[in-house]
């Protein structure tokens, strides 16, 4: 029932941009909280970024400050992550996932399957 697809991964050159979707089936993105996470060969889970609809609150991890946007679009469901200025150490699996208490600061429920970021130099 509840599902979250990202898209909008690719290979891109140093410099380049993306932009992340996460379109979201079986629940509402207006009632959560929507997180960006990636994970790189061999290292932990990161949070990237993270938007509260309810109360417009976005946040951002240092890595991205400055250089990546969250925005959504509740009548499509869906999350953006516009990540601009692109460098290979972005190169990750991007995953969106949602808290349904509506905080970035709580725990996620739900996962997507992720979309592969490739960054050359």
């Amino acid at each position: 029932e509840v599902q979250l697809v990202e898209s909008g991964g690719g290979l891109v050159q140093a410099g380049g941009s993306l932009r992340l979707s996460c379109a979201a089936s079986g629940f509402t993105f207006a009632d959560y909280a929507i997180g960006w996470f990636r994970q790189a060969p061999g290292k932990e889970r990161e949070a990237v970024s993270c938007i509260s609809n309810s109360d417009g609150d976005t946040y951002y991890a240092d890595s991205g400050k400055g250089r990546f946007t969250i925005s959504s679009d509740n009548a499509k469901n869906t999350v953006y992550l516009q990540m601009n200025s692109l460098k290979p150490e972005d190169t990750a699996v991007y995953y969106c996932a949602a808290s349904r208490a509506g905080s970035c600061l709580a725990l996620y429920d739900y996962w997507g399957q992720g979309t592969q970021v490739t960054v050359s130099s």
